[in-house]
């Protein structure tokens, strides 16, 4: 048995099936740039970057140095006892790169799913109001708050009760529910569906909050149209609604920006962010509007460990690894070259259905004869399957995890991002033919 077998063992004897496995057995011992090691030694070019983390590459230097010198001064207080520096440069640095209005402010806590819960409590201290508005196919953690805001049932089963005044409408996805319809016309449609819920649904003026992702990540690497957010944008501001970005999987260059958001011209009242804000580390922030942000009581936001001063020192260095190392730039760029080439395998293939997404954040959807309606579901497998043999890691997305998609880190070299395209190209090619002949 191979000590990767060995370690799978171990865990399936301690941890409960619970803990989701998504890249199959994969183990890791070791990582550097865009590259794991697993427990017997092999290297894999990663496309999955810890489901988004890694935009900086894995043991980034200015990183792993960062976090040596703050270990050796402080290591915990909790910001609740004791201000210290990093926590508050921290706060200052996103402030300014992330700018909500004339003034703005931020709070640390430890996971996308904190950031989302304490996004929520923000706006419905700051409203007097009760009721969010979210979005099917989205994401937004596993706590009971973000699970009631998630879409996919998979992650629900036997979780209930969810909590109350939380009502969901279809995420604008042209190419799933277009209906024929230009891109004009099919966002003006849902713009309008979403002021009839209002009337059907729930009244404007019990809502506290919209929350949504400017690109689905779970759901399958969706962006909104910009037309659309914009719209959202001026039904939030004449309804007294707050509007609530979740940018924990495309913020920090993920999209060639700092945010999503900044593509379409929207700027949000919060914002949530986790994954690659800290290099690996575990942390997360909310960013909003001082004055909204202001409004949540004392004690009603926080906790023990949010904004751990290592976690922090991470989070500033990576920071200064994307300023430095250009990686929005590079985000773009590496979009740039996932797009042509995924776009040459849809001409060649009738598995390929769509190919979308926003900078490095790229996917490929694999359909039946390129109907949204009948997602590949064993194709993607067998794609994903095929590309770990061959040593890439790449994960599935979507509700029916038909979906390819791409999250290297974007320091991941030209010269391993063709090869892991040559074997996603491959793969989707053999998925091809097998479909054809069955």
């Amino acid at each position: 048995m191979s000590k990767s077998q060995q370690l799978i063992e171990r865990r399936h004897a301690v941890v409960p099936r619970a803990v989701g496995q998504f890249a199959g057995a994969s183990t890791a011992q070791s990582a550097t740039g865009a590259r794991l090691v697993d427990a017997d030694g092999n290297e894999f070019i990663d496309l999955a970057g810890g489901i988004g983390v890694m935009n900086v590459g894995h043991c980034d230097a200015r990183v792993v140095r960062a976090i040596q010198e703050q270990a050796e001064r402080l290591i915990h207080t909790c910001i609740h006892v004791a201000t210290y520096e990093p926590y508050v440069a921290l706060c200052e640095k996103l402030v300014k790169i992330l700018p909500h209005g004339e003034s703005t402010k931020a709070v640390l806590l430890n996971s996308g799913a904190e950031a989302v819960e304490n996004a929520v409590k923000f706006a419905r201290q700051a409203t007097g109001r009760s009721a969010v508005i979210c979005f099917s196919e989205a994401f937004h953690g596993r706590t009971m708050m973000c699970m009631t805001l998630t879409s996919k049932t998979r992650y629900k089963i036997g979780c209930g009760p969810f909590a109350p005044e939380v009502y969901r409408l279809p995420y604008p996805n042209h190419f799933r529910d277009g209906d024929g319809l230009d891109l004009e016309a099919f966002v003006a449609r849902e713009l309008t569906r979403l002021e009839g819920a209002f009337t059907s649904v729930v009244p404007a003026q019990h809502v506290a909050a919209i929350i949504i992702e400017p690109v689905l990540g779970e759901g399958g690497f969706v962006p909104a149209p910009a037309p659309y957010l914009r719209g959202l944008r001026e039904i939030c501001d004449r309804y007294g609604i707050l509007l609530i970005l979740d940018e924990v999987q495309s913020g920090f260059g993920r999209t060639g920006r700092w945010a999503a958001y900044e593509h379409s011209g929207v700027v949000p009242d919060i914002s949530t962010w986790a994954k690659s804000l800290g290099g690996g580390m575990p942390i997360s922030a909310v960013l909003g509007k001082a004055e909204v942000l202001d409004a949540a009581q004392p004690g009603t936001v926080g906790g023990t460990y949010g904004g751990n001063p290592v976690a922090c020192a991470a989070a500033l260095a990576a920071i200064e690894s994307i300023e430095n190392d250009h990686l929005l730039e590079r985000g773009a760029a590496i979009g740039d070259r996932v797009r042509t080439r995924f776009s040459k395998i849809k001409d060649r293939s009738s598995l390929v259905g769509d190919v979308r997404g926003l900078g490095a954040m790229v996917a490929i959807e694999l359909c039946h004869d390129g109907d949204p309606a009948r997602p590949a579901t064993e194709a993607s497998a067998a794609v994903t399957a095929a590309c770990r043999a061959q040593g890439i890691l790449v994960l599935p997305a979507g509700a029916h995890g038909n979906i390819i998609r791409v999250l290297s880190p974007l320091v991941i070299e030209d010269s391993d991002l063709e090869r892991a395209l040559d074997a996603i190209d491959e793969a989707v090619m053999a998925a091809s033919h097998a479909s054809v002949l069955v």
